[in-house]
């Protein structure tokens, strides 16, 4: 994949990090680093578009990648690794000199196995690690439709996913006006954010095409998008992946 295409489709997904001296022969070498914020969490402009959600997702424990795009990560030096490894949610982009990821402070934490070894790892500031993609969890939660502040209705509808889980790569989305068969494709603007104008009026139904490993396939949202849908609400779409 091109990097223009990298830094246009990202959207989130769920890795695993952990440091080298546990190798496995599942994982892939790399190095991280992470980023300052005043408390800790993510940052609310992140390149996968989610605002303040892309913040506190999972905690915090957030991290934006290069070239990686589907893949996870763990830290590799014994004496100072969680062998667990991090768990942690994609939601921006992000290159360094040979550092496929750069974390929140939080994500970045939770490599050491105790407060002492996390002190040497900040430290350190970049160190090697391994990766891995694992499946997303969001238990009780559905998808989410959020949309986007700039839409106007009914000139304009931007959208983003939120709670996307599984391993899913939502690789385009559709909407027609309920009742219909008319399906109108959806342009992704940046990252995980999609938009359309002059969507239909009325209530609005969607359909997401998903790659979940095994090719291609439409998922159907149990709930329709209300005709007053309005700027900076969310709609649970009833389906989870």
């Amino acid at each position: 994949m091109e990097l223009n295409n990298l830094k246009r489709q990202i959207g989130i997904f769920c890795v695993l990090l952990i440091l080298p001296a546990l190798c496995s022969a599942a994982f892939t070498k790399s190095r991280a680093t992470f980023y300052s914020t005043s408390d800790g969490l993510g940052t609310p402009t992140g390149r996968c578009g989610y605002g303040d959600y892309g913040r506190t997702v999972h905690g915090g424990s957030v991290a934006g990648v290069s070239n990686l795009w589907r893949d996870g990560v763990r830290c590799t030096n014994p004496s100072l690794c969680n062998s667990n490894g991090a768990y942690l949610v994609v939601t921006d982009y992000g290159a360094g000199d040979r550092t496929d990821f750069i974390m929140s402070p939080a994500a970045f934490s939770s490599l050491g196995v105790n407060s002492t070894a996390n002190d040497e790892l900040r430290k350190l500031g970049t160190v090697d690690i391994e990766y891995q993609r694992i499946s997303c969890s969001y238990p009780g939660q559905n998808i989410a439709i959020k949309i986007k502040e700039s839409s106007t209705n009914p000139g304009y509808l931007s959208i983003v996913l939120f709670n996307v889980g599984g391993t899913c790569d939502v690789i385009a989305i559709q909407l027609s006006q309920s009742g219909s068969n008319t399906w109108l494709s959806l342009q992704r603007v940046d990252g995980a954010v999609f938009q359309i104008s002059n969507p239909p009026s009325g209530t609005l139904r969607f359909r997401f095409q998903v790659n979940c490993g095994s090719g291609l396939q439409w998922r159907l949202p149990k709930n329709d998008i209300p005709a007053n849908w309005r700027a900076g609400a969310t709609y649970d779409t009833g389906i989870q992946f």
